[in-house]
């Protein structure tokens, strides 16, 4: 597939694996051990560029475009699933987010930091029993006091909360308009009081790179840290998400990558009755239904990120490539566990938490079953998936012009 793409992207593959095999998989077994947050890995990462390729220069981006970005996803994926788990709070979530809605004073004060690496990113939306349904169960009140809003409630599944330095945070500022009362907030829980972060178990993924339930407690958030106005918070998660199935999209399908590598790397030297097992017409079906597989989904994510690339409707395509490759994650991860046997479940074979990874990229960015819905529906024509392309019109174009103001010393 390489082949196909341009050479600047080739070389961001290999720069992402020489970064991967050279710091981080070496230290990656210390790290969760330890359970200590990697912080100058994620710095080092953000230093070469990794976090930056949706993002103009102007706010420290590499404008690599999302093709790059997919790629530096799946080779993080493929390496270390539990490192690459970051990535979407450092380079897409958080900081789009910022840079769809935010002003320019905002998007420079904080989106720089975040696609260094300098500072530790979050995007927090869903609740308890919220799931799918983000609007229908959000509690969290946000009230304006003065000059600031206090926010009190509680979030769920907000990865890296226990460590971020800059987040953006969704609640009701107007219970009563659905989801024309949700407004979004860029948080500070290291400056400002009432933020508790509690780490979820998560049984086989990351002991050191967590996902929290927050609690928010008479937080306080000043008015000038809203995102946007008030009561378009949707807007601006539906702006900012989009984009974000396609990186999930080439996690899953590096997650797949490396369950193939894996299986192949196992059936090659695993010998049963004088030969290799991988000599054995089974174990030869599921390795030939595994890279099958990857390759359709590899053509679907490249595909996705390239319609991004040219400005094109993408929703429609971006949940389909999201689709497939959550469904090729599974397929390889089972597969390669079972041409692994008992030692596929044995922690010291890493087939054991790839798997719980396919889970996890399986229903993070959208469930499958959300995915489904939304390609059948444009299928059968009930519903556009594509009906929102131009709409949203939040990401402010005036920022490249004014960047070298803001940067500019007093």
């Amino acid at each position: 597939m390489d082949d196909l793409l341009p050479p600047e992207i080739a070389e961001v593959r290999a720069v992402v694996n020489r970064f991967m095999q050279r710091e981080v998989n070496p230290v990656m077994t210390e790290i969760e051990t330890s359970g200590r947050f990697p912080r100058q890995l994620v710095q080092r990462a953000g230093a070469l560029g990794l976090y930056g390729s949706t993002f103009p220069e102007s706010v420290g981006g590499s404008g690599m475009g999302y093709l790059a970005a997919a790629v530096v996803a799946e080779e993080l994926a493929r390496n270390d699933a539990r490192f690459a788990a970051c990535s979407n709070q450092q380079s897409s979530s958080c900081p789009n987010c910022i840079y769809a809605a935010g002003t320019p004073e905002q998007v420079m004060t904080y989106v720089p930091g975040l696609l260094a690496g300098e500072t530790i990113g979050m995007m927090s939306l869903s609740e308890a029993g919220g799931g799918s349904d983000p609007v229908g169960h959000m509690k969290t009140i946000a009230v304006r006091d003065g000059d600031v809003y206090r926010l009190t409630g509680s979030k769920m599944w907000a990865s890296m909360a226990n460590e971020t330095d800059v987040g953006v945070l969704f609640a009701m500022t107007d219970p009563s308009a659905g989801a024309r009362g949700i407004t979004g907030f860029i948080v500070e829980p290291k400056k400002y009081p009432g933020w508790e972060a509690r780490p979820i178990a998560m049984l086989g993924l990351s002991k050191a790179l967590r996902t929290n339930e927050v609690f928010l407690d008479d937080f306080v958030v000043p008015v000038e840290n809203r995102l946007g106005d008030e009561g378009q918070g949707m807007q601006i998660v539906m702006a900012a998400l989009q984009p974000g199935r396609v990186t999930v999209a080439a996690k899953a399908l590096g997650v797949a990558r490396a369950c193939l590598d894996e299986a192949a790397a196992y059936a090659k030297t695993r010998e049963m009755r004088g030969q290799p097992i991988g000599r054995f017409q089974m174990v030869q079906a599921d390795i030939a239904e595994m890279t099958t597989a990857i390759e359709a989904s590899t053509a679907l994510v490249y595909h996705a990120a390239q319609h991004l690339d040219a400005g094109l409707p993408s929703n429609r395509i971006c949940s389909i490539a999201k689709y497939h490759a959550s469904q090729t994650a599974k397929l390889c991860a089972d597969r390669a566990q079972q041409i692994h046997g008992g030692y596929g479940l044995a922690e010291e074979h890493r087939i054991s938490w790839l798997r719980a990874y396919a889970d996890m990229f399986f229903t993070g960015e959208g469930t499958a079953n959300v995915q489904r819905i939304l390609i059948a529906n444009d299928t059968l024509g009930y519903k556009d998936a594509d009906r929102h392309h131009g709409q949203t019109g939040l990401r402010n174009a005036a920022i490249d012009d004014i960047a070298d103001e803001l940067q500019r010393p007093s």
